[in-house]
């Protein structure tokens, strides 16, 4: 039902394509493309390696596409699927085989040293057409790139840094831009930029490859649609009004970028993010006048209506605000007051007895003879120790009534703190 409607899920017609950002990044040759809620980040870099010999005047140019979970749950990391393995073959025929960087100016010294350009890309998020997203983002990071001079003397090659000489950009002949036409009923709807809903459906995806031109660098055909002549041509003339306009857009994202460069403002990726949302904790700078402070905060003192009096309540131990009733934390309730009372009444037995233990051991250590032997018995070892001492202590208990004591006293401690607490 929606094919046969004007309007697409997101509003958008059957020829429209989604809003186009280009973000740069601090560095040369890093760039993030934003096809709808679709991201890719590109990064171009080169080093100094030896020619094919094959071709011993000719630069190396090197591309890779990775897919990971963290742009869509379905996407297995580690693994060349099949969607991969497609989209880079797609694109190397689409930036290498175009012949649109000028390999030739990549060398160095025949034979020995040449450039190798590695263009490295990354979807960040997918909502559809990756390949239209990923094209625009190779070729936009290979125009925003720059390369080290270099000089050659003898057989001594010198790479000068950007502080020493100027770097050098790359030799762009033209712009090849992949624009994706998905078919849906057997070729009888057809709609431009799909997103990953429309993917999912649709019975066949035709990619056309093209520069502001009008020269076809290449096309591809997928999916079980048989497409007629007709439809091909049809395709290949919006491809040329697409490619235009995205041309145009990249064109001029480089010229801002170049000018802000060189006026020494601000670029990269924090400054490319709106200030609008969260992640950026930004905020314009206000001045803030201080030199009436005193006078503005004594007239609102005065203005402002006195406070009503509120009766407080003292409570020992607590404190109140506004109206309520007597506080009663800290009051014992009747059982906690029954068992505080008993558990007194048997601390106090349990002082009184071994009080008593205490006097029954003196006097018997008493009216023991100094010419025998004191014994200490133990009531959990069977070994008996006999000891003969001179003189006589002045105070000695059995083991027995120690063990006694040390369990009361402890109970004696225990509910004497705990009434301290309770006051």
């Amino acid at each position: 039902m929606v094919l046969t409607t004007p309007n697409r899920l997101d509003g958008r017609q059957c020829y429209d394509y989604r809003n186009i950002r280009v973000s740069f990044g601090a560095d040369r040759g890093c760039c993030i493309v934003e096809l709808g809620r679709t991201r890719v980040l590109a990064q171009v870099s080169c080093e100094l390696v030896p020619p094919k010999p094959s071709r011993p005047t000719e630069g190396v140019l090197f591309f890779n596409l990775e897919l990971s979970p963290m742009a869509a749950p379905g996407l297995e990391p580690g693994r060349q699927s099949e969607l991969l393995v497609s989209l880079n073959r797609l694109l190397e025929r689409c930036l290498r085989d175009s012949k649109c960087i000028e390999t030739e100016s990549l060398c160095v010294v025949a034979g020995e040293k040449v450039w190798q350009i590695r263009l490295d890309m990354h979807l960040l998020n997918h909502d559809g057409n990756i390949t239209d997203a990923a094209s625009i983002a190779g070729i936009v990071a290979l125009c925003h790139f720059r390369r080290p001079d270099v000089s050659v003397q003898g057989e001594e090659v010198t790479v000068y840094t950007p502080e020493e000489r100027d770097p050098v950009p790359l030799s762009i002949h033209h712009m090849p831009i992949c624009v994706s036409f998905a078919f849906f009923h057997q070729g009888t709807y057809l709609l431009v930029d799909p997103t990953e809903r429309e993917e999912r459906v649709m019975d066949g995806l035709l990619v056309i490859a093209m520069n502001k031109h009008h020269e076809i660098c290449t096309i591809q055909s997928s999916g079980v649609v048989m497409l007629l002549p007709d439809q091909i041509l049809r395709c290949s003339k919006i491809t040329a009004v697409k490619v235009a306009e995205i041309t145009e857009l990249i064109q001029k994202a480089l010229e801002n970028d170049q000018k802000a460069r060189k006026e020494g403002g601000k670029f990269g990726f924090a400054e490319s993010i709106p200030n609008q949302r969260i992640t950026t904790f930004k905020m314009e700078s206000a001045a803030v006048d201080t030199n009436d402070v005193e006078e503005q905060a004594g007239e609102i003192i005065a203005k402002a209506d006195p406070p009503s009096e509120v009766p407080v309540v003292h409570t020992p131990g607590t404190a109140q605000i506004g109206e309520g009733i007597e506080s009663s934390w800290g009051d014992l309730e009747e059982s906690e007051k029954e068992e505080a009372a008993e558990e007194e009444g048997e601390s106090e037995a349990a002082a009184f007895e071994c009080e008593k233990v205490e006097t029954e051991d003196t006097s018997t250590l008493k009216e023991t003879k100094s010419d025998e032997p004191i014994v200490l018995s133990d009531s959990e070892e069977e070994e008996v120790v006999i000891l003969e001492p001179q003189e006589l202590p002045r105070k000695t208990r059995t083991q027995t009534s120690i063990k006694q004591e040390n369990p009361s006293k402890k109970a004696f401690n225990k509910r004497r703190r705990k009434k301290r607490t309770s006051r």
